[in-house]
Order: C-alpha cells, then structure tokens, then sequence
C-alpha cells in the first residue's frame, strides 16, 4: 500500500463503540463498522485461540493493523487463560499518532497497558520482547509472501485486507505458506468467506469450514492443518 493510501486511513467509530481506520480512497477499513471489538472477539478469539485451548500457543498474525487482536489475546493471557507467543507480520504498520487516536487499551479497559502496547507496535527491534503478562512479541516488517517458517504456529490469525483490496495476499502459494508454518492439527482463522478464497485454503491442503461470521456478516472461515 503507497504512503498517500496510509495517510488516507483516518478513525471511525464502530457499531459497538470501538474504534477502527477506514480509507475513503479504497472504501476500505480494519475492521467491522458493525463493531471492531465484536468483530475481532468472534473470529480470532472465540473461533480461533479458545477453539485452540491450549495452555501455551503460538500465534501468527498475518496483517498486525492497528493491533486489536494482539490486544484482545493479550487480555486472555493476563487472565490467566493461556501464554502465548504472538508474531505479527506488517510491512506497512500503523502510525504512533494513529494508535494514540484509536486508544484501544481503553476500549477494552485495560489502560495499563496503553504505553507496552504502543512500545511494541511502534519500536524497531530485532527478535522478541520480554514476556509480559503472558504473552512475547515480536513485529516482523515482511510481507507474507517472505516468511518461512515451518511447523512453527499452533494459529494463524489471517487478518489482511479483503481480497477485493490485496489480492496477492489470497492466493493459494500465501496459503500454502501458512499451511506449511502451522504444526500439524493448527488452525488458520479469517474473517473472509469468499468461495475462491475457500478454494485456495483447499487446495494448500487446509480442511476448511464454514462458520457464523460476527455481526453484519453471514459466515467466516476456519481451516485446520
């Protein structure tokens, strides 16, 4: 995405009351206007980690954005429900001003963690953050289309833009990658139900299904290696 689509992307508030980005250049945004929160919850959360209920996972996000998912995993692993190992692919991350905007710490309550979630989202760093509260990050500046790790993730959060958007992030080599990064019996899980994109999962050899998507969307995906 070029600079001038970056700079385009300003704050809207959701359905539920949660903030998100939206671009009027490419009618696009990071979340649901039906609730940014819900949205997240129900897809990476409920169907995803919880549906995984391990007591340590690893976790790759594809498409970080403004860092919501991070978030809410973050939550469950200060409640004591999971530890997690969060890696987060995002050649184009959202910028401190923005974060600041979006304050999604207090969206959620938790606004002790306000300043660690902006130190990792917007700090350069080689390799891992310290564990806290349950959870070590690390933000990779690559596309998915350059990471190659192998039997690696327990989930794959896959949280790009639509395919009507980024394409190239859809295709059947990008979920090959993802399959081969998943330990066998992982999880992939997106908001997306398109029939193409279903097809692409399928023939990467993902067992895919369909489930009730969050509200304002009839279905969602989820595909296990």
């Amino acid at each position: 995405m070029d600079e001038r689509l970056a700079q385009d992307f300003l704050p809207l508030r959701t359905a539920d009351g949660s903030l998100t980005l939206r671009s009027e250049l490419l009618g696009e945004q990071y979340h649901s206007v039906h609730g940014a929160v819900q949205e997240s919850t129900h897809v990476f959360i409920k169907a995803g980690l919880e549906h995984i209920g391990k007591p340590q996972v690893d976790v790759l996000e594809v498409g970080l954005g403004t860092g919501l998912n991070l978030l809410l995993t973050w939550v469950r692993c200060l409640e004591g429900k999971c530890l997690v190992r969060y890696t987060a692919l995002e050649p184009h991350p959202v910028s401190l001003g923005l974060l600041v905007e979006l304050d999604h710490c207090a969206d959620l309550a938790w606004p002790g963690l306000h300043d660690p979630f902006l130190e990792r989202m917007t700090e350069n760093r080689d390799g891992w953050w310290e564990p806290m509260g349950g959870l070590a990050f690390r933000q990779l500046a690559i596309p998915v289309q350059d990471f190659h790790e192998r039997d690696a993730f327990d989930l794959v959060y896959f949280d790009a833009f639509g395919p009507g958007t980024q394409q190239e992030m859809w295709t059947l080599e990008v979920f090959q990658r993802m399959h081969a990064a998943l330990r066998p019996g992982g999880v992939l899980v997106t908001y997306c139900a398109k029939g193409q994109v279903r097809r692409n999962l399928q023939a990467a050899g993902f067992v895919v299904e369909r489930l009730p998507g969050p509200p304002g969307k009839r279905e969602m995906l989820r595909a296990t290696r």
